[in-house]
């Protein structure tokens, strides 16, 4: 093989990928100017210190906003709280979430079309709507509460705004199209022959679900788990209207230190411990379901 035709290839190489630098730059560029750099001026604030007196931010800088959120069991509370909202919501998101895409892809086409349609509906409502929708289900004289009065299940009509399990239910509701969403992408490349082989040879439907199917969509029930936390950890709206102002998560915390206390310097740090948090378990759990993914592909 000659030094040219080496070359050639090398060349090509280069030039492609100095295409797509320039094909992503204007990207890049408006990723830096809109998270970036509004991350990075968060975090100089959360060093600033605070007078009560006047409620001005000082020039002073410093680690003390740091050791308060860390040490004070309020904002202990208030992350352990928001920390097992995102894993109550994950797991039922993932629970309800993964089954159903199945179901769907297995669907014939006519039928999976709408009832897909109809699982992605919650992603067309806005959030604020969608909420208010659910604080009506779950008042007082709610349709749910109403429902429950009727069927005995509890004396009177039972308080179900206002809780936490309250904000899990909606934040499902919520998120779990995107779940659906992510482990359908990975159902896409799954053959039904397969599963309708290890039918023939006497495997059970839920032995094809456990050894032929699930091994194939982890990679899709990662992903949609790794956004349904981020943004339940980070969610606002729900936690706010549903929850009210007793149940108070990271999200709401920083919103009432910002516009209520004008302590930004303190809202700057639940943000930034907030982001913290959301990047070390979405790494660690990465890391672990991407082992045990390698694992079972032999790899």
């Amino acid at each position: 093989m000659s030094q040219a035709s080496v070359l050639i290839p090398r060349r090509r190489a280069f030039e492609f990928s100095t295409r797509a630098l320039l094909l992503l730059l204007p990207a890049s560029l408006l990723f830096i100017a809109l998270l970036a750099i509004p991350m990075l001026m968060t975090g100089e604030l959360s060093l600033h210190g605070f007078s009560a007196e006047t409620s001005s931010v000082l020039e002073t800088r410093s680690w003390h906003n740091y050791a308060l959120v860390l040490l004070d069991p309020y904002y202990q509370t208030i992350f352990l709280r928001t920390l097992g909202l995102a894993l109550a919501v994950t797991v039922g998101a993932v629970v309800l979430g993964v089954p159903e895409a199945y179901i769907i892809f297995r669907m014939r086409p006519r039928w999976r079309a709408f009832f897909l349609i109809m699982t992605l509906a919650p992603l067309l409502i806005s959030a604020v709507v969608r909420t208010l929708g659910w604080s009506i289900l779950l008042s007082q004289n709610g349709v749910v509460a109403s429902l429950i009065g009727w069927l005995g299940l509890t004396n009177g009509s039972p308080q179900m705004l206002f809780s936490f399990w309250a904000v899990v239910i909606v934040l499902i509701h919520a998120l779990v199209p995107l779940v659906i969403l992510s482990v359908w992408t990975s159902l896409q490349g799954i053959d039904p022959q397969s599963c309708d082989a290890a039918l023939s040879l006497g495997a059970g439907q839920m032995t094809v679900w456990r050894r032929v199917v699930l091994p194939q969509v982890l990679p899709g029930v990662l992903s949609g788990s790794l956004m349904t936390f981020a943004l339940s950890a980070s969610a606002f709206a729900t936690p706010a209207l549903i929850g009210g102002r007793r149940l108070k998560v990271a999200a709401t915390a920083a919103y009432d230190e910002f516009l209520n206390t004008l302590n930004w310097p303190v809202g700057a740090t639940i943000a930034v411990l907030l982001l913290l948090l959301n990047l070390l378990v979405i790494g660690v759990y990465g890391k672990l379901v991407e082992r045990r993914i390698q694992r079972r592909l032999g790899r």
